[in-house]
């Protein structure tokens, strides 16, 4: 039996115990990538408990973020005051919340997962939301993951190929775009040696010019 784990009642319940599910440190691809990263307007998708988006913030970068369980959020705020940044954490669901137009330097989705109609649209969203230049950092799991037992989805429809995210941002100039095994150590629930996809395009300038 599968765990559904895209309502929010899931994500209370699991950031509700105590300390923090995935740890409290940032994904250490993010931490590779953040120097190529304008410190600007950055917006994390589906950042939990916060432990990526208070990092970005003690980076200098303007940080927002958006995540369907308001436990994960209050915990995120919490970070923030903890280590002396401003984050604008807000509880909503990707599938209607308005990301906005040319709005954003940076859009980051780490291990934020949703099933593929949704996450077509959430990826149509982003390219929209981004300034021109701007960039979209993801990592995910992929289906060479599923069964591994260290973590993560265990749908092929939740988790992402390294192709389809290439035809989403086709055009784009894909700085990083690759498939990776790698050892993931956050917190207690991504733990050992994983498969996953990593990804940084960044938006053409000529788009805007192009209107």
């Amino acid at each position: 039996m599968r765990l559904d784990t895209s309502g929010s009642q899931f994500w209370d319940e699991r950031y509700g115990v105590e300390g923090y599910a995935f740890g409290d440190q940032p994904n250490d691809f993010l931490v590779d990538v953040e120097p190529t990263l304008t410190k600007g307007d950055t917006l994390m998708l589906g950042d939990g408990e916060g432990r990526n988006g208070v990092w970005m913030a003690q980076q200098g970068h303007r940080i927002a973020s958006i995540d369907l369980s308001a436990v994960g959020v209050e915990k995120a705020l919490e970070l923030a005051r903890l280590r002396g940044v401003s984050i604008d954490a807000r509880v909503g669901d990707l599938d209607v919340f308005d990301m906005g137009n040319d709005k954003w330097d940076n859009i980051v989705s780490i291990f934020c997962h949703e099933p593929s109609e949704l996450r077509r649209r959430v990826h149509a969203n982003v390219k929209a939301a981004l300034r021109p230049g701007g960039r979209f950092v993801l990592e995910s799991y992929n289906a060479a993951n599923i069964g591994r037992g260290v973590g993560g989805p265990q749908s092929d429809d939740i988790t992402v190929e390294l192709g389809e995210l290439e035809s989403d941002f086709e055009g784009w100039t894909w700085e990083i775009h690759r498939e990776v095994d790698r050892s993931i150590v956050e917190g207690k629930f991504h733990s050992g040696d994983s498969s996953t996809v990593q990804f940084v395009a960044v938006k053409p300038i000529e788009i805007a010019k192009s209107r």
